[in-house]
């Protein structure tokens, strides 16, 4: 999508553009020495936008959050890991309010600048005195640097393995304007938003309703496109400022850069979703699907999400086998318009199925490229014009042990 219309910033972070500062400590939620607190700031009133998971269990945090969104700003999120702090009743959502109300303090602010994001065990209670400590050290730890990205970026993580941060260039108005993200996830991922939290900060310029409809039509082709293991959390949030400090004409789907500034903001979420699902809990593949020539670009995104979700399929790439059966198979289940005699299917470089028929092959050829690091899947369905690409990973017998003692 327009990828000559930004620039990629190899070392660019939540802090790259204008007006924002981050921070992470320990504070001792998590049993290892690993940070479990973290903030950003914004030196001025950014608007602000966020989406959040479908689930209808909802953690206390994500309520404390749409309040503070109600009225499109923010200036600061703060964000535990270690704890979801979901199913934890009234005494959950009143520690959600402390965790913003300590924040606002420790920063000057008024409490519904504050957005608060937790991750991790679900129903357990906070362990509020560490918050609130850990909460009084973030001050003296901001910074605008790389140090402290990188603090807040470790403070988010889970089961990661790595951190997740992308960063971009466009111009707009013949003025530069910075785009980053930095979220974690990597097992409880679904579309419809996951085990996922998200952070987008930028310095354009951009008033509410415009971000919050990129906002979301992004997810929905980047986020709501990945899957690990087709559980949808209690605690999924992506949430978007913007400080305004690039100082250009105020963008909306009418400016004439309105195209690229979408181009580098899809790209920083694709980035980070293709991250997650490359760090899903065990995973020694990212697997990429693209269905093609599907009646709409929703059925397309339908078929490929139950590809791309499906055990057999995901279990077969883990044993670098052409197994091109499971993959007709979960077209076939996905539930929309498919013509069983006119499906084609290519494993990377190798079609393996042609107008639903099977295509000889050579087998070391095909266990040579399944036993890389990414796998490609395309399917075209040669009835419409319809289109669509999801990511996930491969299921490997880590993914079972990481999460049969998930809470120990």
């Amino acid at each position: 999508m327009g990828e000559n219309m930004f620039a990629i910033i190899e070392d660019g972070s939540i802090v790259t553009p204008q007006g924002f500062k981050a921070a992470g400590l320990h504070c001792g939620l998590k049993k290892t020495d690993r940070n479990d607190l973290g903030v950003i700031v914004c030196d001025v009133p950014a608007v602000a936008a966020a989406v959040y998971t479908t689930n209808l269990i909802q953690a206390a945090p994500l309520k404390v959050t749409r309040e503070s969104l109600q009225d499109g700003m923010l200036r600061a999120v703060v964000v535990n890991s270690g704890n979801a702090n979901a199913c934890t009743g009234k005494q959950g959502e009143a520690d959600a309010y402390t965790m913003r109300a300590s924040t606002a303090a420790q920063f000057g602010l008024e409490e519904n600048d504050v957005a608060v994001a937790s991750t991790g065990v679900i129903g357990e209670l906070l362990k509020m005195d560490r918050v609130t400590s850990g909460i009084t050290g973030l001050p003296a730890k901001l910074n605008g640097g790389s140090e402290g990205a990188e603090s807040f970026s470790q403070a988010i993580l889970t089961t990661d393995l790595v951190k997740k941060e992308a960063c971009v260039t466009v111009s707009v108005n013949g003025k530069k304007v910075t785009i980053a993200g930095a979220a974690k996830g990597s097992g409880m991922i679904h579309p419809n938003m996951a085990t996922m939290l998200g952070f987008m900060t930028t310095d354009a310029v951009i008033d509410r309703e415009s971000l919050q409809l990129l906002l979301r039509q992004t997810t929905n082709l980047t986020f709501n496109m990945i899957t690990v293991d087709g559980d949808t959390s209690t605690n999924d949030m992506l949430v978007a400022m913007a400080s305004g400090l690039a100082e250009h004409d105020a963008l909306s789907p009418e400016h004439p850069d309105w195209e690229a500034f979408v181009a580098g903001f899809h790209y920083v979420c694709q980035q980070l979703a293709k991250a997650i699902a490359r760090d899903g809990e065990g995973a020694s593949r990212l697997i990429e699907v693209r269905v093609d020539g599907a009646e709409s670009n929703d059925d397309a995104e339908a078929i490929a999400k139950t590809v791309i979700g499906s055990s057999l399929v995901k279990s077969a790439v883990f044993g670098a086998d052409a197994n091109w059966g499971r993959i007709i198979a979960a077209v076939g289940r996905a539930g929309r318009p498919v013509n069983p005699d006119t499906v084609d299917i290519a494993i990377g470089p190798i079609p393996v199925l042609e107008q639903s028929r099977p295509v000889p092959f050579d087998e070391d050829a095909a266990l040579a490229y399944l036993q890389g690091d990414t796998v490609d899947i395309e399917v075209k369905l040669h009835i419409g014009n319809g289109s669509a690409t999801a990511w996930g990973c491969d299921l490997t017998y880590d993914y079972v042990r990481i999460n049969a003692a998930y809470r120990t």
